[in-house]
């Protein structure tokens, strides 16, 4: 089947094939470890996962590449505040990252590098753009010459005549142009710094991506993504420089992600809006946040509120009740040999191949999960070897969807106790207390005292617990 992606380059939906048959190269930004991961970071690293499992599950060998920015002005003046050094803060930092992302059932890439450790390949890239001319050295610092490279605003539709009459032109007086951007920043006090041809100092961040990329993908690859508040200046510049050096196309498709916004407004520092992963987590299941993250398509923005992340918990609570009531019906529902994927795992790879579209394709497993439960319902009373097929067969795409989208990867008990810690550490409510009550009222039932067993089903609902009276006995949820 076909994958076609959008490429912001062309601002159209193209075919998608590989450089090279059967191996696909993709390069994502990754974070600037100064801080915390917020839930627009989520976002980008949770889409590129999907695209990286869908890429892999299609029988593609994939080298995906996404790098931590760990030397930048930001990551300098935040280790100064903290009284730190710069390798101690992004350590910390990428190992936070880790655990987040972990946490969000995240693989990880190929090859994950730091800046720091390719200062040869980005003096290597700067070196070949000072022999073409392309950049100029200045007091220590090197900047790249804008108005050489003649397409720069191909990606983002901006005209560099437009650029540059809007520009601040006393901003650097040193430039040739006001929009020249720095390769190399010569060492200023107190900061870390590495030896190069034109001095003590370090990389500017554009230079950073160009060079890493190239170490690991070579001149030219498949695939460039990331957010798009990274469409200008970071990969407009990647690109001019990167085809400047190596005179060649740099990536052939451009992917960006859609901002996350909160409650409707855009998030930001300054509105005290600005959520951070670790926090989200404690508040709502992993695959719940998962799951609304990719509930809108990668490029349109997705808003972030208390009700649609409980709409997507109940969602997900919906999809581990039916692996639960399969289990009780035919035993373990992973795949057995003979057990093939149905028509829904067909129109799933539809929607996927459709630039990705995660939106429709969760619309197609809960329609799967629908069908599957119909058939249960429908065989409730007599349970036939083709009713088990079908359902085996039905729940073999599910598991396929949920592996592409990076959910449905524990046992009912896991997700439902998971659940129930969570509520209860954040409501302050007790596990020995709730099993007391349900005790009480199981008493109360089993003595006929109806509106006491009615009452204390209330209590507990209030709590935000709900039961669920079984032939085996009375089990417990919890509800967000």
């Amino acid at each position: 089947m076909t994958i076609r992606i959008y490429n912001t380059l062309t601002k159209k939906k193209e075919i998608f094939e590989p450089l090279e048959p059967g191996k696909v190269k993709m390069y994502v930004c990754g974070p600037t470890v100064y801080d915390s991961c917020h839930i627009g970071h989520a976002r980008s690293v949770v889409i590129f996962d999907v695209i990286f499992r869908y890429f892999k599950s299609k029988g593609y060998e994939v080298i995906y590449v996404r790098n931590f920015t760990d030397i930048d002005d930001k990551i300098i003046n935040r280790a100064n505040e903290m009284g730190i050094d710069t390798k101690t803060l992004s350590e910390k930092y990428i190992q936070e990252f880790h655990s987040d992302m972990d946490a969000l059932n995240v693989e990880r890439a190929t090859v994950e590098p730091k800046a720091t450790e390719h200062i040869d390949d980005i003096i290597r890239v700067i070196e070949a753009l000072m022999k073409k001319g392309l950049a100029y050295q200045v007091d220590g610092d090197v900047f790249f010459t804008i108005e050489r490279f003649k397409t720069y605003g191909k990606l983002s539709g901006r005209k560099l005549e437009d650029m540059v009459a809007g520009a601040r032109v006393d901003v650097d007086a040193r430039k040739q142009n006001p929009l020249d951007f720095a390769l190399w920043k010569s060492m200023k006090p107190g900061e870390p710094y590495w030896e190069s041809p034109w001095g003590k100092g370090r990389p500017g961040w554009h230079i950073e991506c160009s060079a890493m990329s190239n170490h690991f993908l070579g001149n030219t690859f498949d695939i460039h993504g990331g957010g798009k508040d990274l469409i200008f200046p970071h990969h407009e510049n990647e690109i001019a420089q990167s085809e400047s050096a190596f005179g060649m196309p740099f990536s052939r498709f451009w992917v960006h992600n859609g901002f996350v916004n909160i409650n409707k407004e855009k998030m930001s520092k300054s509105l005290g809006n600005f959520l951070m992963i670790k926090d989200v987590i404690k508040s709502f299941h992993p695959e719940a946040i998962r799951l609304f993250l990719l509930s809108n398509h990668y490029r349109s923005p997705i808003d972030f509120s208390k009700q649609v992340m409980e709409d997507a918990g109940a969602g997900l609570d919906r999809l581990y009740t039916l692996v639960e009531r399969i289990e009780d019906k035919i035993g373990n529902p992973h795949l057995s040999n003979e057990a093939h994927p149905d028509n829904y795992w067909s129109r799933f790879c539809e929607a996927m191949n459709d630039d990705f579209n995660t939106a429709r394709g969760i619309g197609i497993l809960f329609d799967a999960a629908r069908a599957i439960n119909r058939i249960m319902d429908d065989h409730k009373d007599e349970w036939t070897p083709q009713a088990e097929m079908l359902v085996r067969s039905g729940w073999s795409g599910i598991l396929r969807m949920g592996e592409i989208l990076g959910i449905l990867s524990q046992s009912p008990r896991q997700y439902f106790d998971n659940k129930k810690s969570m509520v209860l550490d954040k409501k302050s409510l007790d596990a020995d207390e709730i099993e007391k009550l349900i005790n009480e009222r199981a008493q109360a039932r089993n003595t006929k005292q109806w509106d006491k067993a009615d009452r204390i089903r209330q209590q507990l609902a209030d709590m935000n617990i709900v039961l669920e009276d079984r032939s085996e006995g009375t089990i417990w949820k919890t509800k967000e």
